[in-house]
């Protein structure tokens, strides 16, 4: 697990090292502008309401300027109506300000949440479209990391944090701009304290995206190690790996608790400087201010003005800096999410699809050289300059030794990918030219690991045609064998099966995958080793079952197991990726060649 971990890390870096940061950056908020897009009008009206809000707020001072050196002079000759008045004011700014505020919170929650429901189903949407070779060096976990805590790191921005750093943006504009309106020598004095906070503020910007990235990364790491861990829990415990695999888990969350700790101690230290900055600079305007009321020059409602704006206009900074570390966060899992978003599968769409024809089940694979996408290019292709052709209705077997190649061309005729050179057909239409809902329709693969979904029987059967009726359903089980055990359990076909089917035995879900297959009626069939993880009891279950599946349908078998070879009409042996024998099962045996040897290994194997 450890050399995953570190694949992992090191993807991450590979990914971000690779690409300009802007270039990152410019991506990241392409896909928020995205998402927001939609929701220009709440956008815009929670920008009104924003500018509102802060307005108000930003007017208590001024009112209370006004009131001191204006009003109460008045108020003192005995014009009672200022004191109603100025106090009015500040009551309905205030009133005006919670309004506005609350209604801001009401938006901000619409428009994130619509966001963020988008944002779901699109990562959704995308992993379930890339190709096999992206999931095969693309972790579990690190998809995972992208559904789980990246959005999560999203969620708490969009919740809050947008609408609290517009409002901060807004309110010390405001704050500035009645400040050097009221009194251009306390404005000059806060211009001059903004510079320290824009040197403190770059500072913390560029040493935090460093420690956020990193804790995004770790974050996924540990994502990945916990699910492989619960998903090998049985090899886990059965080859006693609790000590180790915990011992990686230590190792794993200690480095997520370093780079987070890291992250901590730089907003740990930015946000004691803005509130240093911030008492200095209100230190200096009392004094500065305080020896021009002295001499006259200003009235003492626009010194008290000056310092609730000085004192005010730092609070929104202390807020930025807290929400600063969501914004961080958020923006490192922009950058992977939007990342993975852009990916291409390998495998991709025809622009003008053809329609396979009717009947169309002769599979051929003219002169095919493949290498997967993540193989070492010094290393030779898995499959060179293979050609072959299987005639509608027959069976063919694909032996040889492991790694030889046979899974691959299991891969190219269900098109999980493409050819690196030559074509591969059904029908004698390239396969790259068919759209792929018809060619999931026509093609079906059945693994050595029937995978089944949380849910019932009936709904597992279901999925190889959605929309079947009941008994279409039974129908499909009763033709290989599974219908009797179902009826069998309390409750039928209604049976809930646990989790990926913990319930059945070996032999009984590969079952359950055949009446899938029976269901889904494909032109043609590929059984990959689908008997070589069973017992000799569930082995000749399946067996039986595929007579009735195999009958009159164009199938490749890949077989480990000789005995699934039996019900093929002909074999093709391959070694190091190419074809080195084709004929039928007797025709090779006698032939003596490498087949020969396969099938007296096996027979000595099962005592025969």
């Amino acid at each position: 697990m450890m050399s995953v971990m570190t694949g992992v890390e090191g993807e991450d870096r590979i990914q971000l090292g690779r690409q300009d940061a802007r270039t990152v950056r410019r991506r990241s908020f392409r896909l928020l502008g995205s998402l927001l897009r939609p929701q220009r009008a709440r956008v815009v009206w929670l920008a009104v309401v924003i500018l509102v809000a802060q307005g108000a707020k930003a007017a208590g001072p001024l009112i209370l300027s006004i009131a001191i050196d204006q009003a109460l002079p008045r108020v003192i000759a005995g014009d009672e109506r200022w004191a109603w008045w100025s106090g009015g004011a500040y009551v309905l700014a205030g009133v005006l300000a919670a309004v506005a505020g609350w209604q801001g919170i009401m938006l901000t929650a619409r428009v994130s949440q619509n966001a963020l429901l988008d944002l779901r189903r699109r990562v959704f949407l995308q992993v379930q479209r890339l190709d096999l070779g992206f999931h095969e060096t693309y972790t579990s976990g690190r998809a995972i990391s992208r559904q789980t805590s990246d959005l999560d790191s999203i969620r708490e921005l969009l919740d809050g944090g947008v609408n609290q750093l517009l409002s901060s943006f807004v309110y010390m504009a405001f704050v500035a701009v009645t400040l050097v309106s009221i009194d251009p020598v306390s404005g000059l004095v806060l211009a001059v304290a903004v510079l320290p906070v824009v040197l403190v503020t770059r500072w913390f910007h560029r040493v935090s995206q460093v420690h956020y990235r990193r804790t995004r990364v770790a974050s996924a790491n540990l994502i990945v190690q916990f699910v492989e861990t619960i998903t090998g829990i049985r090899a886990v415990q059965a080859f006693r790996r609790e000590a180790a695999v915990t011992a990686e888990h230590t190792r794993l969350a200690d480095e997520y608790r370093s780079a987070d700790q890291r992250a901590l101690a730089a907003n740990g230290t930015y946000d004691p400087a803005l509130v240093l900055i911030g008492n200095v600079t209100v230190a200096v305007m009392l004094a500065v201010d305080g020896l021009r009321v002295a001499g006259g020059h200003i009235a003492i409602g626009v010194l008290i003005a000056a310092v609730l704006y000085a004192k005010q206009f730092f609070t929104p900074v202390e807020q930025m800096a807290r929400f600063y570390n969501s914004l961080q966060s958020a923006v490192a899992s922009l950058e992977k999410i939007s990342g993975l978003l852009e990916q291409r599968s390998a495998v991709t769409e025809p622009v003008h699809p053809r329609a396979l024809p009717s009947g169309a089940d002769v599979v051929e694979l003219d002169a095919v050289t493949f290498r997967y996408p993540s193989a070492d290019a010094a290393q030779p292709a898995q499959l060179r300059d293979v050609t072959v052709r299987i005639p509608a209705g027959q069976v063919v077997a694909l032996v040889g030794s492991t790694g030889a190649g046979k899974s691959t061309v299991a891969k190219l005729v269900a098109r999980f990918y493409d050819p690196s050179a030559g074509q591969v057909r059904i029908g004698g239409v390239d396969l790259r030219e068919v759209a792929d809902d018809q060619l999931r329709r026509s093609v079906v693969l059945v693994t050595q690991e029937a995978y089944l979904f949380s849910g019932t029987i009936a709904e597992n059967i279901a999925m190889g045609r959605p929309g079947a009726s009941r008994d279409e359903i039974e129908r499909a089980a009763g033709q290989v064998g599974l219908d009797e055990f179902v009826r069998g359990l309390p409750d039928g076909y209604d049976t809930d099966l646990g989790q990926r089917g913990a319930r059945l035995s070996a032999g009984q879900r590969q079952l359950l995958s055949f009446a899938r297959a029976v269901l889904a009626d494909p032109q043609v069939l590929i059984l990959d080793e689908a008997t070589s993880s069973l017992d000799l009891p569930g082995e000749a279950l399946v067996q039986r079952a595929l007579h009735t599946l195999l009958a009159g349908r164009t199938a490749v078998i890949i077989a480990h197991r000789l005995s699934t070879v039996e019900v093929s009409d002909r074999v093709l042996v391959i070694e190091s990726g190419r074809i080195v024998e084709d004929g039928a099962p007797a025709e090779l045996v006698a032939a003596g060649g490498r087949y020969a040897e396969l099938h007296a290994e096996w027979v000595a194997s099962t005592g025969g």
